[in-house]
């Protein structure tokens, strides 16, 4: 009792403090009433809910109630975001074992090195005393001075070990080794000297080595790429998961910083061409890049120092900096030349912290926050950042750098530009990365984690349109044509990376506003035997592009140029080359223009390809057949049209137009009982989507025979399929009245009474040929035939209503219901949105073609539905991160490979947020709802505005089984398809992944092509194709007879085979042109069963002893598959025996 009476006293304090705060604030305070019992003294005290006035209770939120709830809600999305990157380091942090292996073969190698043997001394040139090769062109062949082997002063461990920022998956450890000051000369920075000593050093390392059992495999490799910087990589003996880099370098403060100023010249001209043309020093070329390779040897251990001191002032340093090493891992960033690896983020963080951008005390999740918030908004090609606090004299300045290279990012002592490989459009990509990370970070409907950290981005799943300059010995050409020798001699000869910022440059210059972004693969280091030679420029993989592209403007024909009288106009010329013409325009205006060729949409896509071989042959010398352009290789399968290719875009445009002739026609009708108060498309081409849209078709009478009643054409008996008629669905919904009836075989009735009408208006007052049924009225019009169905909007109301024995009213939904709404409101509704869709994505449609291609191909097409389709593909576009929205056909369906084969189906909805009508509330709901009810709900769960709890699209198809099976092949194709597209040395036929592997299957049914009328889709194009009755040439008519509509004898025979066989097997076909149907057969229809009369369709009786147990007879049913695709039919082939056990 003394407890309650202490919990009263402290509840009454609490209402009193409360009061009095609500008092200071000038609030006046809101009492609570006791109950009488209490007045009356009582000891059992109970409290009553705080009466509010209607005023207090719907007061709206103070501002810092609004704060206070927004916080919370971005708590709990940080928090969640945190935990996952808490649980990712520690999945790629080095075990202690790991560690113990490290450190136990550095051990071991840091006493080998030191007890490396002297060497007499001979020339550099001279390379006898090596049986290793030296891991360096030697171009030009000799350069002077002398070199001698001898132990290194020091070994010393650098690099991410020690900082602790070492991540799996790839475990290297930097190992430097200094190089003993007498083997070096002051002036050996000139003419590659010290480059080639470098080397020579390594040799001699691997040559000591290679006799040592403590040594596993031993390869060379270069430091980023760069071939003046050579290492050699190591391994332990039956140890593969880490290596150890040897850099061999300079004693600290041998060479005089300033002699690497980035306009100093330390590569002779005359030495370099071996041509007598003695200059002054002072006229020689800059080495900008020369000088920052060999500046970078004398500067690992001061930077090593720097890293130690930044990183223990801050306990989240190492954390953040394997956070942020793997965001620049999945997108393809930290390896090869010109990188942004991960001695750049250690430095990177190393900037924030000592500029007080970021806290010492924040965590790694907020410091990789606020790294890729910096380099989102922090351009450094044009604005350089520095370490150095207070350079000496000879540093050169912020704008000396910038006029020597693309990147600045200089270090802390002032002298080296540590981003001096980078060019301005990888950095561009990172700066574009770190944009779209940011975008997606705290939207609360997107998997932060997962878009983030977990995804990978391939070029050719990133870009848009890419391509490859595969013979890269090109480029020599190209040097010469731009006149690049000074830069070459920069680049020692590497005429890949000198070429390559002018050859951007061009190309950027060329595309101008139709891209968003130009990227370019970095070129991998190249690693080999230390009994090889060092590889040629030219050895390394293509150099690959990729293109963003702006989709509305990427595909103009038109390049406007400046007037012919401005300045302009002679840099306008110089650029195009003969390409370039005079032009009037209607606005009156004369100037510089360039036409490309394109007149479907599906040729305008490939304008770029155009711009970049017209540019790349004129300024470089690249000829077209060095380039590998891979933009639309995958739409060459739901490409059509003899004359002009196309992949859908203008017969759908066509058949819209039609459709909204119709439309217009309908609402102006005069004479109906009622009014029409919507006209509505409920069919795939009206939102762009169709595979292969109805192309409008004029016949040839020839082919049919008149029917006498009906006057409808029949094909002749001896002629093939006739061409297959899509119905094109169109809802027309009639005004509500009280004259419609309440019963549904009355309501039905009225329907059909209103076909009739509406074929009669239309026949009387445009001449259209329609044909009324209970169900809908068919109209052909313009060469297309339109099937209308009228609706009102309460049936599917009174085919739920039934009444019950007592005579009660009962309402319950049933299955007749749901169809009617899913074919007149749901189908309608989702056709318009996506046509929305489509005219702000304009590839949306060729995508959606594309993938349902593809599912048709494999044999999905009944399992993943039309409307399931476009919707996962309105996904991709509508929640595109990590990456941007498709701005191709080709990028868009592998996103939609890879986004069948790695979402998880089992655990997740898959939201579709259509015209952006959900919440992230909404979002919460939705996935609530869905892990409270997941046993009972489809296994692909696909979540709309209009359907959050149900997944009406999924709710019949696909099974478990089925699923498993189409995320398989899907990952299978999306892997194949890839690796097609990128490598060129690949048999290019992208086919491949529409053709089904049919080993799987129990029985195959070969079909007919004669009877086939879809032939012409299939995905490789019969040897023979048949006339169907239909003429392409010549405009179709509206009138005449009606020709035979939706009539496909592949389809019928399935359902009748589904119908009869349903029980024993599932039957696949691809509905575009297959002329196989795969039969797979159910195990548990295989059971022996107990004999029952009922139950002996397609069985035969087993007898033993005095049990009768029957068993299906499948030579039976293979029978009468035959029988039943009579004429359809060619051959029943079994390939399994599958039944017999």
């Amino acid at each position: 009792m003394k407890k309650k009476q202490a919990v009263a006293e402290d509840t009454e304090k609490m209402f009193a403090s409360d009061a009095s705060h609500e008092e200071e604030e000038g609030e006046a305070p809101v009492k609570a009433k006791r109950s009488r019992s209490e007045e009356a003294g009582g000891e059992e005290q109970v409290y009553r809910p705080v009466k509010l006035s209607r005023s207090d209770l719907y007061r709206p939120p103070t501002v810092e109630e609004l704060n206070q709830l927004k916080e919370a809600e971005s708590l709990f999305h940080c928090s969640l975001l945190k935990m996952q990157m808490e649980e990712l380091l520690k999945e790629v942090a080095l075990s202690d074992n790991r560690k113990r292996q490290i450190d136990s073969f550095i051990q071991t190698l840091t006493k080998l090195l030191q007890t490396v043997p002297d060497s007499p001394e001979v020339e550099v040139s001279d390379l006898s005393w090596l049986a290793v090769k030296v891991p360096f062109l030697l171009v030009p062949k000799t350069t002077k001075g002398k070199f001698h082997m001898a132990p290194p002063t020091s070994v010393d461990l650098i690099g991410s070990y020690p900082l602790g920022t070492c991540t799996k998956p790839r475990v290297v450890v930097d190992l430097a080794v200094t190089i003993p000051a007498n083997v070096l000369h002051p002036k050996d920075v000139l003419n590659q000297r010290y480059p080639r000593k470098r080397a020579l050093y390594l040799a001699g390392l691997a040559q000591y080595l290679a006799s040592s059992s403590d040594i596993g495999t031993m390869r060379y490799s270069c430091l980023n790429g760069n071939r003046l910087r050579p290492t050699l990589l190591l391994t332990p003996p039956d140890i593969s998961s880490f290596s150890v880099r040897i850099h061999a370098c300079p004693s600290p403060g041998f060479f005089k910083p300033s002699r690497f100023h980035p306009q100093r010249n330390n590569v002779r001209t005359e030495w370099y061409t071996g041509l007598q043309t003695p200059q002054s020093e002072s006229s020689e070329p800059p080495t900008p890049h020369y000088n920052s390779s060999v500046l970078g040897d004398l500067l690992p251990r001061a930077h090593q120092q720097f890293l130690s001191a930044v990183s223990t002032q801050c306990s989240a340093f190492a954390d953040g900096v394997a956070l942020l090493k793997v965001w620049l891992r999945q997108r393809g960033l930290d390896q090869g030349t010109g990188c942004f690896n991960g001695f750049l983020a250690s430095m990177l963080f190393a900037y924030l912290l000592t500029t007080h951008k970021v806290s010492n005390t924040m965590t790694a999740y907020q410091l990789l926050r606020n790294s890729l918030n910096f380099l989102a908004s922090t351009d450094i090609t044009v604005n350089g950042i520095s370490l150095s606090k207070d350079p000496d004299s000879t540093a050169p300045s912020l704008a000396d750098f910038h006029n020597a290279f693309q990147v600045v990012f200089v270090d802390p002592s002032g002298h080296l530009n540590m981003c001096a490989d980078m060019t301005a459009c990888t950095y561009k990509q990172l700066q574009h990365e770190a944009s779209v990370s940011m975008q997606f970070w705290d939207n609360p409907t997107v998997d932060g984690f997962h878009s983030l950290l977990m995804t990978s981005k391939p070029m050719i799943r990133t870009s848009d349109h890419v391509f490859q300059l595969c013979e890269l010995v090109k480029l020599q050409s190209s040097c010469k044509k731009l006149n690049l020798l000074s830069e070459l001699m920069d680049h020692s000869g590497n005429y890949v990376q000198t070429a390559l910022p002018f050859l951007l440059s061009l190309l950027q210059q060329g595309l101008g506003q139709r891209i968003l972004l130009l990227t370019h693969s970095l070129s991998p280091d190249p690693e080999w035997s230390v009994d090889s030679e060092a590889p040629k420029h030219k050895a390394q993989p293509p150099l690959s592009f990729g293109l963003l592209l702006r989709p509305e403007l990427a595909i103009s024909v038109l390049e406007r140029g400046p007037p012919a009288d401005s300045p302009k106009a002679a840099e306008f010329r110089r650029l195009w080359g003969s390409r370039s013409e005079l032009r009037r325009f209607q606005d009156g205006a004369i100037t510089e223009a360039v036409v490309w060729e394109g007149e479907s949409i599906c040729q305008k896509r490939l304008v770029p390809k155009q711009i970049i071989t017209h540019l790349l042959q004129l300024h470089a010398d690249i000829p077209p057949s060095s380039l590998r352009y891979v933009g639309a290789m995958v739409d060459d399968v739901i490409r059509t049209g003899s004359e002009v290719s196309s992949t859908g875009e203008e017969e759908s445009l066509q058949v819209v137009q039609s459709y909204d002739d119709l439309s217009r026609k309908l609402w102006r009708l005069e004479g109906l009982p009622l009014s029409i108060t919507a006209v509505q498309g409920a069919h795939p081409v009206l939102r762009y989507t169709q595979v292969f849209p109805p192309v409008p078709l004029k016949l040839d009478y020839s082919f049919f025979e008149r029917e006498k009643t009906s006057r409808s054409l029949i094909p002749k008996e001896d002629k093939p399929c006739p061409a297959y008629i899509t119905p094109i669905t169109v809802i027309c919904h009639m005004e509500g009245s009280g004259k419609w009836p309440h019963d549904r075989l009355a309501i039905r009735h009225i329907r059909t009474a209103f076909h009739i009408c509406l074929g009669e208006l239309l026949k009387k007052h445009h001449n259209y040929t329609c044909r009324p049924c209970p169900t809908h009225l068919d109209v052909w019009k313009d060469g297309l035939l339109f099937r209308i169905q009228v609706a009102y909007h309460r049936e599917p109301q009174v085919l739920r209503e039934s009444v019950n024995a007592e005579g009660l009213l009962v309402v319950r939904d049933n299955e007749e219901a749901q169809a009617l709404e899913m074919a007149t409101i749901h189908k309608p509704l989702l056709t318009s949105t996506l046509h929305g869709l489509q005219q702000e994505h304009p590839c949306f449609g060729a995508v959606c073609r594309l993938a349902k291609r593809w599912l048709g191909a494999q044999l999905f097409s009944d399992d993943i539905t039309e409307d399931t389709a476009d919707l996962l593909v309105a996904s991709l576009f509508l929640q595109p991160a990590p990456f941007t929205p498709p701005g191709s056909p080709q990028v868009g369906f592998l996103r939609f490979l890879h986004l069948l084969s790695s979402f998880d189906w089992r655990n997740n909805p898959l939201v579709v947020n259509l015209n952006n009508q959900l919440t992230a509330a909404d979002y919460i709901e939705i996935k609530n709802d869905f892990m409270a009810s997941r046993e009972s709900l489809p296994v692909m769960f696909i979540a709309t505005p209009k359907d959050k709890k149900v997944s009406m699209w999924t709710k019949r198809a696909p099974s478990v089984q089925l699923l498993h099976r189409v995320v398989m092949v899907a990952a299978e194709s999306l892997k194949v398809l890839e690796h097609q597209l990128m490598d060129a040395s690949q048999i290019q036929d992208v086919r491949v992944v529409m053709r089904p592997p049919l080993d799987v299957y129990d029985v195959l049914i070969h079909l007919n092509p004669k009877q086939v009328p879809l032939l012409s889709q299939a995905v490789d194009l019969p040897a023979l194709n048949f006339s169907r009755g239909a003429m392409t040439d010549g405009v179709s008519q509206s009138g005449g007879a009606l020709p035979v509509v939706d009539y496909n004898p592949v389809s019928l025979y399935l359902m009748e085979l589904r119908d009869a066989f349903g029980d024993f097997a599932l039957f696949f076909c691809d509905p575009y042109g297959g002329t196989v149907i795969a039969v797979l057969w159910k195990p548990k229809a295989f059971i022996s069963m107990p004999f029952k009369t009922s139950q002996v369709s397609a069985r035969s009786v087993e007898v033993t002893g005095e049990e009768a147990n029957t068993v299906p007879n499948v030579e039976a049913i293979l029978e009468d598959f035959r029988i039943m695709g009579q004429g359809l039919v060619k051959s029943v082939e079994a390939r399994t025996e599958r039944w017999s056990f």
